[in-house]
């Protein structure tokens, strides 16, 4: 018997650890968890393509605001 596993169990692009991909349900996915402004989302898409863990997309949220009052 066929075990239905209902999402994808993925690797963070940027750290490589596994997580629980809920694309198919995205409100209740790990991602949703940090709040991207535009220009953040944007600066993370340019640096990656796939998924990346909450831990992951916090840490660049963080390099991204340090760069904008670095100027």
């Amino acid at each position: 018997m066929a075990i239905h596993q209902k999402h994808e169990i993925v690797c963070c692009e940027r750290c490589q650890s596994a997580f629980e991909c809920k694309a198919n349900s995205f409100t209740k996915c790990q991602c949703t968890q940090v709040q991207l402004t535009l220009n953040e989302t944007q600066y993370v898409s340019e640096l990656y393509d796939g998924c990346l863990c909450a831990s992951c997309l916090l840490e660049l949220q963080k390099e991204y605001r340090d760069i904008l009052t670095a100027k």
